[in-house]
């Protein structure tokens, strides 16, 4: 970290090469059992610790309900600049309730303490729900993104809420254009553009998969929405089709001069990147298409498509990393030739295959049987949903929780047994990846009983929290 600087780092090659490598895991913990509170879990992931891989400490919500799933820091990379500033809270909104849990996390980074809790009315006087990703700005502003009206119908909207007086300020998208659906979002200053993602209706996803719903125009996305950055308007809307349905994470290259990205498209599992055309509009083409698996169960064939749930690019941009949580797998993609993406990489978890003791009728890709994974004698139920990779994209943390509903739904081993965050360590030369057989979390022998570990974070930033300003 550059001296006398602000929060973050210079850039993401400074990061990089400069970085120090983590200690601490801070894992958003979502407690299935209704009556219990979700909380942040302290992971000591420091190999020289005597507690290296166990939960050290846990921050709870105080209420009950709340569904927290992604976390955002107050400030970031993007305020680099400004050595007044401090990289100290960090903030878990959460669907449910739409409560924005703030915690301390600089006073005693091993025990962070809740810091503030920003009322959920306050987002809703907005006609703002279901909160979702956190990104700090340059000027100091904190936004959110937002996938629901009051009434939980879809909206792609964003809140802003101000670092110092933790007050919700209002909206930031201006013009009379919203979004249908919201989800993801990442700001790239340097060409004047933001551009969002788009899941479903909360009213209908928050009640569990069902495929009916997918053709549905009113229930599930499958647009990119491109906004212009210095006025806030909406400006082009990018339609995906059906093999774009319900385009998630979105990650711009790190480069903050860079003019492209990737997106994960879950249900078809698609990675289409996003790139500027010539004629200064945005465009999306399909770059990875990861064909579904043909599974018997009782005698009746079944197509399962893979669901990529989380993407995540490296600090150098050398390498994209997915998950797909139905098929079960871990992927490692080089893209040095953003075009073309070459699979360099895989860890396989057997998903839905090994927890549903499904036949695997037809793979198109993968010959090899699908097998469970057991880490210290315990089998992992469930399958890789999180990620998070090492600032020096040596190591890559696996979490196992998607949403409680779907998590219920679809892997209800997962709910009794709990969730895990298992350890890549990654081949940053060649490529390639294997499983850590010595690492495991293990959130099924937690005090209050089995929970779901979802979004990882470290205490100083990270590939997917922290965003870059060009220089000039």
């Amino acid at each position: 970290m550059t001296k006398g600087k602000g929060p973050g780092y210079a850039s993401p090659l400074d990061a990089f090469r400069n970085g120090p490598r983590e200690k601490l895991l801070y894992v958003v913990c979502v407690q299935p059992n209704l009556s219990k509170q979700d909380y942040l879990a302290t992971v000591d992931v420091d190999p020289d610790s005597p507690t290296y891989s166990q939960v050290i400490h846990r921050t709870y919500t105080g209420s009950l309900g709340d569904e927290l799933h992604h976390s955002g820091w107050n400030v970031c990379s993007s305020c680099h600049d400004n050595p007044d500033l401090s990289r100290n809270l960090l903030l878990l909104p959460s669907l449910n309730s739409c409560n924005i849990f703030v915690i301390d996390v600089g006073s005693n980074p091993r025990k962070p303490e809740m810091h503030k809790v920003i009322d959920g009315s306050e987002m809703k006087s907005f006609n703002c729900t279901f909160p979702h990703t956190t990104h700090c700005l340059a000027n100091g502003d904190i936004m959110i993104s937002t996938m629901g009206d009051k009434n939980e119908n879809g909206k792609g909207d964003f809140v802003l809420v101000d670092s110092e007086t933790l007050k919700v300020k209002g909206t930031w998208t201006a013009g009379n254009k919203l979004a249908k659906f919201g989800y993801d979002f990442w700001y790239q200053p340097y060409h004047d553009i933001m551009i969002a993602s788009e899941w479903g209706s909360p009213k209908h996803f928050k009640t569990g998969f069902h495929p009916e719903d997918l053709p549905n125009k009113e229930r599930y996305g499958t647009s990119l929405n491109v906004y212009k950055w210095s006025t806030h308007e909406l400006v082009q809307v990018i339609d995906l089709g059906k093999e774009g349905c319900a385009p998630l994470e979105i990650r711009f290259l790190h480069d903050p001069k860079s003019s492209q990205g990737f997106v994960g498209c879950a249900v078809e599992a698609n990675v289409y990147r996003f790139y500027k055309a010539l004629d200064e509009t945005w465009k999306a083409h399909k770059v990875i298409d990861i064909p579904a698996k043909i599974v018997q169960e009782d005698g009746v064939n079944t197509q399962l498509n893979g669901l990529i749930s989380d993407i995540l690019l490296s600090l150098d941009d050398k390498y994209l990393y997915l998950s797909c949580w139905l098929h079960g797998d871990v992927r490692q993609y080089d893209i040095s030739d953003p075009e073309h993406p070459k699979l360099t990489g895989r860890v396989c978890f057997g998903g839905k295959i090994v927890n549903d003791n499904l036949t695997v009728i037809e793979d198109k890709e993968f010959q090899e049987p699908v097998k469970p994974v057991i880490i210290k004698n315990k089998q992992l139920f469930g399958a890789p949903q999180m990620l998070q990779l090492s600032l020096d994209g040596k190591r890559l943390y696996v979490s196992s929780s998607l949403y409680s509903p779907w998590d219920k739904q679809i892997y209800p081993k997962s709910i009794e047994r709990g969730g895990w965050i298992v350890k890549l360590d990654v081949d940053t030369e060649n490529g390639g990846l294997k499983l850590d057989p010595d690492f495991l979390i293990d959130f099924g022998i937690e005090p209050n009983g089995p929970v779901l570990p979802h979004e990882m974070r470290y205490p100083g930033g990270d590939c997917t929290s922290d965003i870059w300003l060009a220089e000039n």
